[in-house]
């Protein structure tokens, strides 16, 4: 085994626990030409920890993945003198409503794979204040100029996430969400939403598929019902599985 494949495996190995189980429904869908969404709740470290499974989980593969971030497109270059030793990750500029310490380590923790290996590419996608359009267009934008053979993984905030979501017209206009807008646009979306029964719970989760009723009323419940929007009469062609956060019983 070569020094660099050493490296790799400590930082990856370290990082993050692996996924397994449910998780690999996720996995197998990180493919070329695929744009797969995680969605979460900002602010809670276990989305983090589950995001950066992902991650190592096609890394020791051997395989190439780009990685986008809900951070303003002009903090990209930060990143970059990151990577090259000219900038620290605090010198990055986010959203207070995203920020918190484990969002930080794990960006730390992603430039330090990149030294290792050129088959991680790490992108800023969210529109800055230079940025003229609503922020679900521009990071419709900066994704769609990723898609190709290397397959992209974004962590996003739900409703981000959402492939559909029928607005009632006559209280609000029509907002698409950029999975919405790039699954309008013919590119191969996979989208899986995380939800939380308590803002405590975090200890235990499992997987829910679009064919079970309980993912229709988690939608509903959790998303629809804070929009001015239709209920959803199915949960296919919205999102492609939900991961469910619980307390331990």
């Amino acid at each position: 085994m070569k020094w660099y494949h050493i490296i790799l495996y400590y930082l990856i190995s370290s990082s993050a626990p692996l996924v397994a189980g449910d998780y690999q429904s996720i996995a197998d869908q990180i493919k070329p030409n695929t744009i797969t969404i995680i969605g979460e709740t900002h602010k809670h470290p276990e989305s983090i920890t589950l995001f950066q499974s992902l991650i190592s989980n096609h890394l020791k593969k051997n395989k190439c993945l780009t990685v986008g971030l809900e951070i303003a497109s002009n903090q990209q270059s930060i990143i970059d003198k990151i990577k090259q030793g000219r900038a620290v990750v605090s010198d990055i500029e986010i959203p207070p409503m995203i920020d918190h310490p484990a969002f930080r380590k794990m960006i730390e923790s992603l430039v330090k794979l990149q030294k290792t290996n050129e088959c991680l590419k790490l992108i800023a996608i969210d529109a800055g204040d230079d940025v003229d359009l609503r922020r679900d267009e521009w990071m419709a934008i900066k994704l769609s100029e990723q898609v190709g053979k290397t397959p992209i993984l974004v962590l996003l905030g739900n409703l981000h996430s959402l492939k559909r979501i029928d607005w009632d017209l006559s209280m609000t206009k029509d907002s698409p969400s950029v999975a919405e807008i790039l699954s309008s646009q013919g590119y191969s979306i996979k989208s899986y939403p995380q939800i939380w029964t308590d803002k405590t719970c975090d200890d235990q989760n499992r997987f829910i598929k679009t064919d079970e009723a309980e993912s229709l009323s988690l939608l509903n419940n959790h998303y629809i019902s804070m929009l001015n929007a239709f209920e959803y009469k199915a949960s296919e062609g919205v999102v492609d599985g939900i991961l469910l956060w619980e307390c331990k019983t």
